[in-house]
Order: C-alpha cells, then structure tokens, then sequence
C-alpha cells in the first residue's frame, strides 16, 4: 500500500512538471510576430541579399530532423544504422543489438544473484545494456566529428585553390578526397564515387550532409547551393567560408575551456552518491541491503536515480552551447 501511495505521489509530482513546463514554455507572440513580418520582407522584397537569405533559412528548416528521427532517416531503425555509419567504425546493427542485449543480460544476471532483488535486476540491466552501447556510440560520432571539422577547412582551402588553378570543381573534390586525410576524405571519396555513377554534384553533396547532419558541411552546400543561382566568385566564397569555419572551431574551444570547471564539477557531484553507494555496500552491506530488498527503499531508490538523472540533464544543457 505504501509502494501504490509513493508511486500516485511520484506521478502527480511528474504530472504537475509537465502542466507548468506546457503553460510556461509556450511560443512567444513577439518572436512569432517579427518571424511573420520576416517572411513577408522575404516574399515581397527584389533584394539579392533577402533572397539568398530566405533560400538559407529554408535549406536549414529543410535539414532539421523530427524529434524521433535522424535528419536522412524515415524510422527509428533507420536513424540508428546512420548513428552507427557516423561513427566509421563499420558496426553494424545486428553487433549493437547484441552487444546491447548481451550486457544487459549480464548485467541483470549478476545483480540478480547479488541481491536477489529481480525488479531492481531488471531495471539496472535494462538500463546499462541501453545507456552505456549509447554513450559509446556517441562519443564515436563525437571524435570524428571533430577530426572532420578540424580538416574541413583545409579540404575547402584546397577547393579554393584548384578552382583559382582553373580546375573544376567534380575534379577538385577527387583530389581533396586522394590528399585530405581522415573523415575528410573517406566522405569526399564517396561523393566523387557517387558522381561518377551518374548522380549529380547536388545530389551528391545533399546525400553526404544527410548522412553527416554536421552544420559545417551544410554551411558548404549551401554556399554551393546558393552560389550556383546567384551567381559571384565561387573561390573567394569559399575562401570567406573556410575562414569563417576556422574562427567557429577557435569559438568552441574557447568555450570548451571556459566551461570545463563547470563540467568538472556535474561530473564530480554527479557520481559521488554513486561512488558512496558503492563504497558503504562493500564495506558494510548489511547498513545498505535494503536497498535492494525493501519495496519501499527500492522505490525511493529509483525515485532518487530519477531526479538525479533530471539534475544532470539539467547540468548537461546549462554547460553546453550551440555556435
């Protein structure tokens, strides 16, 4: 009985979260009103520059994936082979199934005999053999990423001089692809390799920052897109753009290191209870077995698990920024 009252009071409080998060985080009627003046500037007006701006507002909308979704991918199934493609690893999604499945039955198993509490086994399983495949995957993406941005720039400089020498661009991109190493590369290679099958270099480049959704290759594109309907010098565009993609990445790591005290500190206070939890549990068990035999302390437990991952969630977006 004390479980079902603790359980209605964890969901009220839940359910009174999301009533004031729905009332308080509405759309607001100034923005939506200068987005609407906006777009009638952009419809009515015989400027270039609102032109090239509107048609860059609508390739980044066009580019913006759905909230269950991966921009490039039509389902869940899809979104994750693209996760696991982004990594450049070459796993597959039969080898992340089993490798998710096969840890959190392990995981599950030895809870399960070391507490004998089948509830909390499951839940630590399940949460294990989803989180930590998840959190591999993303740093995977997370490290190429980086290696992609840091050559990007290169790879575009040397755009810029073949199209100075004369060269044209389909060429340019086969030689980026032979000199540029890493990601740069191995992506550039495929576009040329799709270019060569018979897909144009739109299609080409579109297919690539799909499968990428970096902001850096869509500022490319774009820039490509845009240069080929208003015409101009595409080598001191891209050049400007290079230059631009460099002062990005020095923006982000100005940032990385300002807010790495504060990102310290989360990872500190968020694994101390864990830390202690653990620490207690060897040294004196019988203190702690509750936990993992009492429903009502297995509730709290899970209840406090909860409002911790709320808290670090919470952390996570206060240190992060988006350039």
């Amino acid at each position: 009985m004390d479980i079902i009252q603790l359980l209605l009071v964890a969901l009220g409080l839940l359910a009174f979260m999301v009533l004031g998060y729905s009332a308080f985080a509405g759309p607001s009627v100034a923005k939506e009103s200068a987005r609407r003046l906006q777009a009638v500037r952009f419809r009515h007006s015989e400027s270039t520059i609102d032109r090239v701006e509107a048609q860059l507002k609508k390739a980044v909308a066009a580019r913006k994936p759905k909230m269950h979704q991966i921009a490039g991918s039509q389902s869940r199934v899809a979104a994750l082979v693209l996760r696991l493609h982004r990594t450049g690893k070459g796993w597959t999604l039969p080898q992340y199934l089993y490798a998710s499945g096969g840890l959190a039955l392990t995981v599950a198993v030895l809870m399960f005999i070391k507490t004998s509490a089948p509830l909390l086994s499951l839940v630590l399983g399940l949460f294990v053999g989803a989180g930590i495949p998840h959190m591999v995957v993303s740093r995977a993406i997370t490290k190429r990423g980086v290696k992609f941005t840091t050559k990007f720039p290169d790879a575009i400089e040397l755009l810029v001089r073949g199209l100075r020498s004369g060269l044209p661009v389909t060429e340019t991109l086969g030689v980026i692809a032979t000199e540029v190493p890493g990601p740069v590369g191995e992506e550039f290679k495929a576009i040329t390799e799709r270019i060569k099958i018979g897909r144009t270099m739109e299609d080409a480049l579109q297919e690539t920052a799909d499968r990428l959704n970096m902001a850096e290759f869509s500022f490319f594109c774009i820039t490509l897109a845009i240069q080929r309907e208003t015409g101009g010098n595409l080598a001191e565009t891209l050049s400007n753009l290079a230059d631009v993609l460099r002062k990005r990445g020095q923006m982000k790591l100005k940032i990385k290191a300002m807010s790495s005290e504060s990102k310290a500190s989360a990872y500190i206070v968020g694994s101390l209870p864990f830390i202690v939890f653990t620490l207690i549990w060897f040294i004196n068990p019988d203190y702690i077995g509750g936990f993992f035999s009492d429903d009502r302390l297995i509730a709290v437990g899970l209840g406090g698990l909860t409002w911790m991952s709320i808290g670090g969630f919470i952390m996570a977006k206060m240190v992060s920024f988006e350039i």
